[in-house]
């Protein structure tokens, strides 16, 4: 059984989604009920995944580890396909992540309402750059991955939620929202957000 650090609705959730659809058995530990959490990962971020003696870290690195280790629909066997699955994977944490992480570096750093609301409009507009690309990547097929839910999309739909903590107009087009709202009722995704709910309550 794998064992899963997470923060409750935070990016380590699509980890625990995508393990789900592996149909993996995963234990997961809320990182805010330890006290030694970075004796586990020095650098106290989130997931960190233990498979067997080996602790993985990095979000992206995770999922790859993963996918590789377990064959799905979510990771395309023929070559090409897995390339931009690869390339939509490292969109998503190295790009679409850290755009939504501005966002609450901006409201913890900066004091100056004003002021924070202008930089917090300037950082949605890079935002709602990002989720054009995505429109338009998604001109001819439903998900990035072609008829079905890929790694990515589950991914982009956890960062997605954090929009909703800021006063920030952010923009989703039609076919991305759908896209979006389909991943929700996954049942994998459900279940994590169940199980983060009840882990939380603990």
């Amino acid at each position: 059984m794998y064992k899963l650090y997470y923060s409750p609705g935070a990016c380590s959730a699509a980890t625990q989604i995508v393990l789900r659809e592996l149909a993996q058995e995963v234990n997961i530990i809320d990182v805010h009920q330890l006290d030694d959490f970075k004796t586990i990962n020095p650098v106290g971020a989130v997931p960190t995944l233990v498979d067997g003696d080996n602790t993985f870290v990095e979000g992206a690195a995770i999922m790859l580890h993963l996918l590789n280790k377990h064959k799905s629909p979510l990771f395309p066997e023929n070559e090409n396909s897995r390339q931009q699955a690869i390339e939509n994977i490292m969109f998503a944490n190295a790009t679409m992540h850290p755009a939504y992480g501005r966002l609450f570096f901006l409201t913890q750093h900066i004091s100056d309402e004003k002021v924070q609301q202008e930089i917090l409009n300037t950082a949605a507009e890079s935002i709602n750059q990002l989720w054009q690309v995505i429109e338009n990547k998604l001109a001819d097929k439903s998900f990035l991955g072609g008829d079905s839910p890929s790694a990515a999309d589950i991914m982009l739909t956890v960062y997605s939620r954090w929009g909703r903590y800021f006063s920030v107009d952010i923009i989703i087009g039609e076919k991305t929202s759908k896209m979006l709202n389909a991943v929700q009722a996954m049942p994998s995704y459900i279940k994590t957000v169940q199980a983060e709910q009840t882990a939380s309550v603990k």
